[in-house]
């Protein structure tokens, strides 16, 4: 004979299936024959660009209704028109996802200009990586280790994209600040495809951004030997890169081992959300985190990510939102001398 407890919990599981049921029914008449879009804040052939169009690629069919997903290129300002695009002028309608660099939520707190979003309101779906800044320089620039950096009678020019931006530019003023590396940044790029190209036809020497990315849109340079990672910027030493130098240990003060915690190591789990606008409906919410959950775990996608060499740890929509509210806790202190090293 069923307890009263048991009766009750059958009615609230019984409720909580319905609830599911009747949110799976209405999210597929809202999705089907409908597109979303990926605007990406970079140019088409960067690592931002190639991990969205490889999500786009399978997502759909994971979220009920299975809609279409296509990718736009909204360029310019380091991704921050892409961003104050999806807080301002995107519906709020579940249509309409964000790639834009996380080194903005920082730019925020430190009062960035045209920042014309509260990183606090974004509704976010999740990040598929943890990025891993590293220093990639080509062979012919001459800068194949960080000893020959370090002894560099002139600044080596590092391309960057625009004041803000995680990866290049506030990784590579870190480290310069920090580590007191002769360092001229180039910034302007569109994105980091366009770097490689500049560093190629010897511009510059080469730039600071994710391996992740790094290691698979610069792939043929790397197994060459035309490309070389001097330096890498991040909690853990990357497994791939075990004898490359670890930008914190080289640290000359407490303050330049603090600025590389905050504007780097803090970055990194933020610098790849992707990202909905204020308002977006909870149940719309919930319905792409659970198919960008689903599609990170996908065979297909996996196989087609190991294919693409495109590395997968994911980091969890409510880890995205502890640490942008870190962000308006900083010391006052550190704010201060971060701002003077990211925008001066």
């Amino acid at each position: 004979m069923l307890t009263r407890f048991t009766r009750l919990a059958a009615v609230a599981l019984a409720a909580s299936a319905m609830a599911i049921m009747a949110t799976a029914a209405f999210a597929d008449d809202f999705y089907k024959g409908k597109t979303i879009r990926i605007v990406v804040g970079f140019s088409a052939g960067g690592g931002f660009d190639t991990y969205a169009r490889a999500l786009a690629r399978h997502m759909g069919r994971l979220i009920p209704g299975q809609p279409d997903i296509v990718v736009v290129n909204m360029t310019g300002a380091g991704s921050l028109i892409a961003a104050n695009h999806i807080y301002k002028a995107a519906q709020p309608d579940g249509l309409t996802i964000g790639h834009f660099i996380g080194g903005l939520f920082l730019g925020q707190v430190l009062g960035q200009k045209g920042i014309g979003f509260d990183a606090r309101k974004f509704e976010f779906i999740g990040a598929p990586i943890t990025d891993h800044v590293v220093c990639a320089m080509t062979k012919a620039s001459g800068i194949t280790s960080l000893e020959k950096w370090m002894a560099s009678k002139t600044p080596v020019k590092l391309g960057g994209i625009a004041p803000g931006t995680s990866t290049p530019d506030n990784a590579t003023r870190v480290i310069k600040a920090a580590l007191g590396l002769p360092i001229q940044l180039v910034t302007g790029y569109k994105g980091t495809a366009d770097i490689r190209l500049a560093a190629e036809s010897g511009e510059i020497a080469g730039g600071c951004w994710g391996w992740d990315s790094v290691s698979v849109t610069w792939r043929q340079a790397l197994d060459s030997g035309d490309a070389v990672v001097v330096l890498q910027a991040n909690r853990r030493t990357h497994p791939d890169l075990p004898q490359v130098p670890q930008a914190i240990k080289l640290a000359k003060t407490e303050e330049g081992r603090k600025m590389i915690e905050v504007g780097i190591h803090g970055d990194s789990d933020t610098v790849r959300t992707y990202t909905l606008p204020p308002g977006t409906p909870k149940d719309r919410v919930q319905i792409l985190r659970r198919a960008f959950e689903a599609t990170l775990k996908d065979p297909e996608f996996v196989a087609d990510a190991k294919k693409s060499k495109l590395n997968v740890s994911p980091v969890a929509a409510d880890e995205i939102e502890r640490d942008i509210a870190a962000l308006f806790k900083l010391d006052p202190s550190l704010l201060t001398r971060l701002k003077d090293v990211l925008y001066n």
